[in-house]
């Protein structure tokens, strides 16, 4: 078959009114995993059930990149941080010829795909502090609103997966709280959570720089600074999990060994528990990739799933539809 972009009206989902029905996952194709799905929510809502779950234990987090939304060829806040580099060089010409500004701004793809930490934390820095918290969500808003992705000519902001937006529409009906757990910028995410996927800047977790309280005449204001915070990746998601919620999720949703902690924090315990990782074989649609990738290595995720009771999510079998409608 000759797959194509399928798309679906975004107020569809949004016109869902609150029963909680699996028919609200009409974007995914019947099968294992959307069975699954059902079946998790349907036994820990069911008050009958030895599975039930009460409302407050009903946490399920997610990653983003990768999971609610796309994320080759690089990290989509990584693309805003190179454009704001190139906005912002006119201001400072020293750049032109200091790395990794230089490259940045000669769009030296080939030195681009070089940079390690050290050069990317120095973009990051650059781009990312020095201004208030609403500044920064504004800018980063207005790149959203306008940047186009290179293979799909779509705004990035709307390479969302339009089966996980329904996915946490649905959780949501059943009254989970829906948290999302990211190793992107916690505040470029908040900056479109709430439009994006209807989830609320407090129930956003990410990746962050270390902020100041400053009172400039009057004018209480937080300012980021160019210096690293927390790294929400990893191990870190587990540790940044019981800071920001107290409570251990039963349910899980990432797509990579980046979030293998995560998965495994939330699948052991007591009581029903649900861990899914997205695979992206799908080359047609969106991209193919997992063991081999730098972007979304998805290795030890793929060997375990099965003996952890994990649900590999394909995103060629288990996904009718990929991209939202514009």
């Amino acid at each position: 078959m000759n797959r194509k972009f399928l798309v679906v009206p975004v107020m569809a989902i949004l016109a869902c009114s609150g029963t909680g029905s699996a028919d609200q996952l009409s974007s995914w194709t019947d099968g294992a995993a959307k069975s699954a799905i059902i079946d998790f929510v349907d036994r820990v809502t069911d008050p009958a059930h030895t599975d039930y779950r009460p409302v407050d234990e009903r946490v399920a987090v997610f990653d983003n990149d990768g999971t609610l939304w796309a994320e080759q060829p690089m990290y989509f806040q990584l693309v805003y941080a190179l454009d704001r580099v190139r906005a912002l060089a006119p201001e400072y010409p020293e750049w032109a010829d200091t790395d990794p500004f230089r490259a940045v701004i000669a769009d030296d793809r080939e030195a681009i795909a070089t940079f390690g930490m050290p050069e990317l934390m120095a973009i990051i820095g650059a781009t990312h502090s020095g201004m208030t918290i609403p500044d920064f969500r504004a800018t980063s808003r207005a790149w959203l609103d306008s940047a186009r992705h290179p293979r799909f000519d779509r705004l990035y902001r709307e390479l969302t997966y339009q089966p996980m937006v329904e996915l946490l529409h649905y959780l949501r009906d059943n009254d989970f709280q829906v948290w999302i757990v990211s190793g992107g910028g916690i505040e470029f995410l908040r900056s479109i959570a709430e439009e994006a996927y209807g989830v609320p800047p407090e129930q956003v977790i990410g990746s962050s720089a270390q902020a100041e309280y400053r009172d400039d005449d009057g004018r209480p204001r937080i300012m980021k600074l160019p210096q690293l915070g927390s790294i929400n990746d990893k191990e870190g998601k587990p540790v940044n999990i019981n800071l920001h919620i107290g409570r251990k999720p039963i349910l899980a949703f990432g797509n990579s060994d980046g979030d293998f902690a995560m998965l495994e924090y939330t699948t052991t315990g007591d009581g029903a528990r649900l861990g899914l990782l997205l695979h992206h074989d799908d080359p047609e649609r969106e991209w193919a990739y997992d063991r081999d990738s730098h972007i979304g290595r998805l290795d030890r995720g793929l060997s375990e799933a099965a003996v952890r009771g994990w649900v590999v999510v394909s995103m060629a079998r288990d996904f009718g539809v990929v991209f939202q409608a514009e």
